[in-house]
């Protein structure tokens, strides 16, 4: 519901993963194979003359560094600032204005203006909650989506709470809001389940 690439980090976790498993594996190889162990130190040493040659024919005019190098750091401030733009991007789309009109009376039309805050319905509907002791915990976020603002709700039933019936009290405490606010809101409702759905007791009241 946000504006979080996800499709891009699943791309880049995918990647960064092979690429370590890849890394595992030449390394294991390397400890236990000889033959691996022969051709890698015989690469090796054909790499590093070559390196070698590259930077002596690429050396800068009156100096002894080879431009390549200054390519390679250029490379690598090129992906830092892509890394930091992508977290950037990260949960991008939260807002903090719910609703936003204008008052409108016989005596003064169009004379007030009125803004409710995204923390009145996350309150709201978090302090509703709250008491229920068939849910682990609920998070509530306003979200901007397409123009509109809307509401990702996503609450923890413990284990054995019919989903059901949570989404239908969630529902209606959605509807009560509706009517509150005047308008209909968008809304996301995700029904999770964890490791603390499975190890959370319900609190008993003595």
């Amino acid at each position: 519901m946000n504006g979080t690439p996800r499709v891009l980090n699943r791309v880049l976790l995918a990647l960064v993963g092979l690429f370590f498993l890849a890394a595992g594996l030449s390394l294991a190889a390397l400890a236990g194979l000889p033959a691996v162990d022969r051709w890698w130190h015989a690469w090796a040493g054909t790499a590093t003359k070559q390196l070698r040659s590259l930077t002596s024919r690429t050396t800068l005019p009156g100096q002894t560094s080879s431009w390549v190098w200054i390519v390679v750091s250029l490379g690598l401030i090129v992906l830092v600032v892509a890394l930091v733009a992508l977290m950037a991007n990260q949960g991008k789309g939260r807002v903090g204005v719910l609703a936003r009109g204008y008052g409108d009376s016989a005596q003064a039309p169009g004379s007030g203006r009125v803004t409710i805050s995204s923390a009145v319905a996350e309150q709201a509907l978090k302090s509703a909650l709250a008491d229920r002791t068939d849910l682990v915990s609920a998070t509530v976020t306003a979200y901007e989506v397409r123009g509109r603002t809307g509401l990702k709700i996503r609450v923890l039933p413990r284990q054995g709470a019919a989903p059901q019936q949570v989404a239908a009290d969630v529902s209606a405490l959605v509807s009560a809001l509706d009517a509150v606010l005047g308008r209909r809101l968008p809304v996301l409702l995700c029904i999770g389940a964890g490791a603390r759905t499975r190890f959370t007791r319900a609190e008993r009241v003595r």
